[in-house]
């Protein structure tokens, strides 16, 4: 199969290590480094496996988005989606889980840390590696027709981390050299506003300036940075153009949708889970992926940060799960239709008139295929017994009690009681298929862009333009119809809203969306609104705080305003 060459391809770095490329990043704040041992140009990057092997580097700061940690925590658990109560004992952190959920995070969270310094890391490896390519292309020791595509995979590659860290946190210094890099590098502005304007004018030429050399052999290319991504992550950039710059892009993001659409390439696969299969490279839908390996490359490890401990009796694993990150009651209840799905002893699972959730717009018609990203009810063993929840906290002793994930999340904190309530609450993630006996990593490849995220983001943008689109509508009610759900009969912005989190739950775009879509009226949930836990938040979270450990190290550095 071609994902167990594409993961053996990304093993060579053991090849490249051993040839003294690749080197340690000691600090993402200092993007400079001195090569002290190079491959011989005569011996290397001759041939595409040569160029592949040593690029792997700059692809391995991808491998924390299906983790735990960054990304994941500052693009799910700050949203209406996704959370993590304390769990008896488990979970509390310091109150970290909890700041993150109801937004009175700190500026000195070491989430943030890790997000700067994992995504700077990219851009300090593909900057490293382009100066190598470009090296040997200067002393006519490598081919031309080869260095020169790799150079812009690598280029736009670096540009796709600049998008996060735009994203993330707005104003941050713009580093393309390796050789040339300062020590201390500044922000484009002290001003954060056209300081951002900057940083989303360097992400955008990147990407048009390479777009044309590279491949669209999308196949070929599994896993990496090719013509398609690269228009993804153009329509991402210009979709919210508007958060980023204060200007819409709406019509050149439809430009660079339209064309992942009409090359034909992807389609939305005939069933929704088969997007997230162990073996899921063969997704028609799936654009841009980590492939990750329970082998050779590891960092996913859903299964241990969501489910039971109880859950490692359900699927033989050799470790015992965390108990932690669930759906939201809400998102649950939004997917649910709640006369197709009641609970085990018959009651109405989610359909609570005394919740601050309760009158959420519900699918409606036949079961929603996308229940298969939740886990919920009785839980059983691999031979068909019932798992049982034990443990002892304090002076509540609940041994032996039946498990039974229900999505009411009945406390976010219950330092408390110390109780076992919440060990049980709260819908699990199940989006990706759990392969029985694992250890703590996972093969499925986490899903960055999908075909469908293509269909609803030209839907918003024509929708923008024109809310009677029905070229907008069509789009929308193809990835409901795949759904198995009926059609909408017109599209407001709480609709589009609320599709985006059925449909891309645990794909890291919820924030994004609840941030894009804060300027326009409706009824649904955006950024900084109140909701179950959270208070009203200020604007100035929409971005991350510059850490204070940058900070420290960089005094050439601005806080973000706010913080």
């Amino acid at each position: 199969m071609y994902k167990v060459k594409m993961k053996k391809t990304f093993t060579l770095r053991s090849l490249v290590l051993a040839l003294g490329m690749l080197f340690l990043v000691a600090g993402c704040t200092d993007l400079a480094e001195t090569v002290d041992n190079q491959v011989q140009p005569s011996d290397f990057f001759q041939n595409d496996q040569q160029f592949i092997s040593a690029m792997g580097d700059a692809y391995s700061n991808l491998g924390s988005v299906g983790g735990s940690g960054p990304p994941g925590q500052l693009n799910e658990v700050t949203t209406d989606e996704l959370i993590v109560p304390t769990r008896g004992q488990d979970w509390s952190d310091g109150g970290f889980w909890v700041r993150l959920h109801t937004h009175t995070w700190l500026p000195n969270e070491g989430t943030f840390d890790g997000f700067w310094n994992g995504y700077f890391g990219g851009v300090n490896n593909a900057n490293r590696l382009i100066f190598q390519f470009e090296s040997a292309l200067d002393e006519g020791t490598a081919n031309p027709d080869l260095v020169v595509p790799f150079v812009s995979e690598l280029k736009s590659l670096r540009a796709f981390y600049y998008f996060w860290l735009l994203d993330a946190f707005g104003n941050v210094p713009i580093v393309d050299s390796f050789v040339d890099a300062p020590e201390q590098p500044s922000q484009p502005s002290s001003d954060f506003a056209e300081g951002r304007r900057q940083v989303f004018a360097f992400v955008e030429k990147e990407l048009l300036d390479n777009l044309s050399n590279l491949s669209a052999d999308a196949r070929g290319t599994y896993g990496r940075m090719n013509t398609f991504v690269a228009h993804m992550t153009l329509a991402k950039l210009y979709m919210n153009a508007e958060v980023y710059t204060g200007t819409p892009r709406w019509n050149d993001a439809i430009t660079y949708l339209d064309g992942i659409i009409n090359s034909g390439v992807y389609s939305l696969a005939g069933n929704y889970s088969s997007n997230f299969l162990v073996q899921n490279e063969g997704s028609p839908e799936n654009i841009f992926v980590v492939p990750y390996d329970k082998v050779f490359r590891s960092g996913f490890n859903l299964h241990q940060m969501t489910l039971h401990y109880g859950s490692q009796n359900t699927y033989n694993f050799q470790n015992q799960p965390w108990n932690g990150w669930s759906a939201t009651q809400k998102l649950y209840e939004s997917v649910i239709d709640p006369v197709q799905n009641p609970g085990p002893q018959g009651e109405v699972w989610g359909v609570n008139p005394t919740s601050d959730d309760a009158g959420v717009e519900r699918v409606t018609g036949t079961l929603d295929d996308r229940l298969s990203n939740f886990l919920v009810g009785p839980q059983y063993t691999s031979g068909g017994v019932r798992v049982t929840d034990s443990g002892v906290f304090s002076d509540f002793d609940k041994n032996g009690e039946p498990l039974s994930f229900v999505p009411t999340i009945t406390e976010l904190d219950d330092d408390e009681f110390r109780s076992l309530t919440c060990r049980q609450c709260g819908a699990r993630i199940g989006k990706y298929e759990f392969e029985p006996g694992i250890g703590s990593e996972m093969s499925n490849d986490f899903v960055i862009f999908r075909y469908s995220d293509v269909l609803l983001l030209k839907a918003e943008a024509l929708w923008r333009q024109n809310p009677a689109s029905a070229e907008a509508l069509a789009l929308v009610n193809m990835v409901r119809t795949r759904a198995g759900v009926d059609p909408f009969d017109a599209l407001t912005a709480d609709r589009l809203l609320a599709e985006r989190a059925r449909e891309l739950f645990f794909e890291q775009t919820r924030r994004q969306d609840l941030i894009r879509f804060a300027g326009v009226n409706g009824g649904e949930t955006r950024f900084n609104d109140p909701w179950k836990y959270k208070q009203l938040s200020g604007a100035f979270r929409n971005v991350a705080p510059i850490p204070e450990n940058q900070l420290q190290a960089n005094p050439n550095l601005v806080q973000n305003p706010g913080y």
